[in-house]
């Protein structure tokens, strides 16, 4: 049983925009014990649909874990018993820390789009605040994947002498056109919706149907061909009725891939910011290692720690050598650098699901003593 805790930052915060925030409030759920060297510490990134609960459950009758579970508990391959976990909601999110529908202590409303801009630069920098409150000396490992997996290369670049190793899967050293094509559609589904209101929605409404919309394409490319024809197929559901059978000449629910994605959409509504999600959005169009730092040899120049980059066969999102560049170029700025690859037909969010052969990975990188080498490196 885990209980979520908040982390209320006091001093002013400067995002890369320049824009400020007298404060803000991150929430954060820990697993595990902090050792006396403070040193044990391993900070879990989430991606964009994710959030602070990445194990565990609130209380017994809670029937999802948090998303992570299989690979975060006591014995597990993030070993709780071993190491102190911690994962945060990450700035301008909406599962309670602070973001587009938190209060305005200015205006007694919520920002809206007054927001300040948000880039995953400014969410390792909130994260890093939290860190120091909570005593942690130095990290034994970042590890997230997707826009985690952003969030942990720039770690590195950020606080070289803090974190030890980075583990960062199914990512990219810079948001690429289809999936910034990807997101724009998504946005604009929500813009065009009339709820939407310039953002400037109650809290009980909002564009819902334009947040469901960017919901289901989205999720659609974080599957792949294969494990939705395995999954789904051309099954059909009973469809509208008439007095001579079936009528297949309707556009209600036909296919379970329909039904599916159309779950996908509501479920999502009912825990996620529409103004959250234009801002994570494009926080993920921004990440461009290269164009920040002059290029991606000289945005690693300061890594420190020993990296290992996961990449998986059917991501089409961010594609094996994307993952595959991020460690070729580690290793020719002389830092320790491996790549793993795993085959697998269930598309970006592999990284996510049940999988003994990355369980195995996770564990050797973090457990071993020595200088980590897999057989499939580069």
């Amino acid at each position: 049983m885990v209980t979520p805790r908040d982390f209320v930052c006091t001093t002013p915060f400067t995002f890369k925009s320049g824009q400020v925030l007298p404060g803000f409030t991150m929430r954060y759920e820990t697993y595990g014990q902090l050792n006396r060297a403070r040193d044990n510490a391993i900070l879990i990134c989430h991606a964009l649909s994710g959030d602070h609960h990445c194990a565990g459950r609130h209380s017994a009758a809670d029937r999802k874990p948090g998303w992570w579970d299989h690979l975060i508990g006591p014995g597990r391959a993030v070993d709780t018993d071993r190491f102190y976990v911690i994962c945060a909601n990450c700035l301008g999110g909406c599962s309670g820390t602070t973001g587009p529908s938190s209060i305005d202590p200015a205006t007694g409303k919520s920002y809206g789009i007054a927001f300040p801009f948000v880039t995953i630069n400014d969410m390792v920098r909130s994260q890093k605040r939290l860190l120091d409150h909570l005593g942690v000396d130095q990290l034994h490992a970042v590890i997230g994947g997707s826009m985690g997996g952003m969030q942990a290369l720039l770690w590195a670049i950020l606080y070289p002498n803090f974190v030890r190793r980075v583990l960062a899967m199914a990512t990219t050293a810079r948001e690429g056109a289809q999936a910034i094509a990807f997101n724009e559609v998504g946005r604009q589904a929500i813009m065009q919706d009339p709820a939407w209101e310039q953002g400037n929605y109650p809290a009980d409404g909002g564009p819902r149907v334009g947040l469901a919309i960017a919901r289901m394409m989205a999720h659609i490319t974080y599957l792949s061909d294969a494990s939705m024809e395995r999954k789904f197929g051309r099954r059909k559901r009973v469809t509208t009725t008439t007095a001579h059978g079936e009528n297949p000449y309707s556009f209600d629910i036909q296919f379970e891939v329909e039904s599916y994605l159309r779950y996908q959409g509501q479920s999502f509504i009912n825990r996620f910011d529409a103004n959250s999600y234009l801002y994570i959005t494009r926080a993920l169009d921004h990440f461009d290692l290269a164009h920040a730092y002059g290029s991606l040899e000289q945005a690693f120049a300061p890594v420190q720690a020993e990296t290992l980059v996961v990449g998986f066969t059917s991501d089409w999102l961010f594609p094996p050598e994307q993952n595959r560049e991020i460690a070729l170029t580690l290793l020719r700025a002389g830092k320790r650098a491996s790549y793993a690859e795993l085959a697998t037909d269930r598309g970006h969010d592999s990284f996510l699901l049940e999988s003994p052969d990355l369980y195995r990975i996770v564990r050797g990188f973090l457990e071993r003593e020595h200088e980590f080498v897999l057989d499939f490196s580069i």
